[in-house]
């Protein structure tokens, strides 16, 4: 009898916990989802996350699986994909052979974000372990903007 009072006081807590994970999210503004359609008009499978400043859409998109953020105004401001180290720029490839994490350290991931004013960035997941991890920011000239720490 213990063993079940036990198993419906389990069940109970999971529903409230899954229940007040769901109630966080909040309405999506509709200038967000409209200023979504107007930008990608095409855009399927669409999920969007809360993120306190804004929304980001997880979206499917010509093949290529995409994520879009808005502020809560439905400003936007970054789209990114993953593109394969292949599809890095040549002056983006060479901008990481040069830099201090060429020799010990290797790529991992590449996305490519599409900004404001038509500008584009290249982030870089590199690692030299299982436990130091980064993120590199490039701009197409093969620059390096930043270097953060993952966690």
């Amino acid at each position: 009898m213990k063993k079940f009072v036990y198993y419906c006081l389990a069940l109970c807590l999971a529903f409230s916990i899954y229940g007040t994970a769901n109630a966080q999210m909040r309405k999506i503004p509709a200038e967000v989802t409209e200023a979504f359609r107007g930008k990608y008009p095409t855009a399927l499978n669409v999920e969007w996350r809360d993120r306190l400043t804004g929304f980001t859409a997880v979206f499917d998109q010509d093949n290529i699986h995409y994520e879009a953020k808005f502020t809560n105004k439905g400003f936007w401001q970054s789209t990114e994909n993953k593109i394969t180290e292949a599809e890095l720029p040549a002056a983006v490839k060479d901008g990481f052979q040069k830099s201090k994490y060429a020799e010990e350290w290797t790529i991992e991931k590449v996305y490519k974000i599409a900004l404001r004013e038509d500008k584009t960035q290249y982030r870089l997941e590199i690692e030299k372990n299982d436990i130091q991890k980064k993120n590199l920011l490039f701009d197409p000239s093969g620059r390096l903007l930043s270097d953060k720490i993952t966690l």
